[in-house]
């Protein structure tokens, strides 16, 4: 795709010769790529620590609840209200009381805030069962933070929703690593390579006036070529000048000449 330009107000953009261009340019790009992957990934592996997780499971069994003073029954096969159900659980136990409960049990040190970016739950495959995940840098205190909530959300939330029931439907085990993951920074990485190189070649390549054949003068100055003058060195050119271009080229026939006199 070109796009022509006159009068030194625009500039003609080829790109299949900058295709070629990166592809020239292909070693370049690939250190580059190499160097960036590596440095993400001891990133990963030095500066960033990494993250345990704990899960456990809970099931939610309501045969009549009564919420906010006005009761209403639920059916496992009605899945809407089930979720909007979970919803309220998840939204009691991130409660500042309920963190608060869990904090002091455990016996950590962590602000309200802290403990409520630790914790996350979400329903499990629109189901009554809903997962309770801890997020920490030791795996053994995240699972003590799931066991403290899983000992302490059935009864705040039968505190608050009668006639809820609570069950447990898989414990927490010792916190399995979640991340950083070494694999997406060294990705990442490759991908940041990949497109700074190519960008700097081509931005050089743009930036750079320098003459290079007939048709860049015909493209960004539209200026007709009456003649050229071959460049003897030039293997690619040789042909054209008959039997006598390699013999230029290769022996430098001026300088030998001169020097073939002198000896005579």
């Amino acid at each position: 795709m070109n796009e022509k330009v006159r009068n030194n107000e625009e500039v003609e953009i080829d790109l299949f010769r900058l295709l070629k261009l990166l592809w020239k340019k292909a070693w370049i790009i690939g250190i580059a790529m190499i160097l960036c992957g590596a440095i993400a990934l001891g990133i990963a592996a030095f500066f960033i620590s990494p993250t345990y997780e704990s899960s456990a499971q809970l099931y939610v069994n309501n045969a009549n609840v009564s919420l906010g003073g006005t009761a209403f029954s639920i059916s496992t096969s009605e899945l809407t209200a089930a979720k909007s159900l979970l919803q309220t659980y998840i939204v009691i136990l991130k409660t500042r009381v309920t963190l608060e409960r869990i904090n002091e049990v455990a016996g950590l040190g962590y602000s309200y805030a802290q403990l409520r970016q630790m914790v996350s739950a979400s329903s499990v495959d629109n189901t009554e069962i809903f997962s309770v995940n801890v997020t920490s840098r030791d795996p053994a205190e995240s699972k003590r933070i799931a066991d403290t909530i899983v000992d302490i959300l059935p009864d705040r939330i039968s505190e608050i929703v009668a006639g809820s029931s609570v069950r447990i439907v898989d414990y927490p085990v010792q916190g399995v690593r979640k991340g950083p993951s070494y694999t997406r920074y060294a990705a990442i990485g490759l991908a940041i390579g990949l497109v700074l190189s190519a960008a700097v070649i081509i931005i050089i390549d743009l930036l750079d006036t320098t003459v290079r054949d007939e048709e860049y003068l015909d493209q960004r100055f539209d200026i007709p070529v009456l003649a050229v003058i071959p460049d003897a060195n030039d293997s690619s050119h040789s042909k054209g000048y008959g039997k006598y271009g390699k013999y230029y080229k290769n022996y430098s026939y001026y300088g030998n000449n001169a020097k073939s006199s002198e000896e005579k």
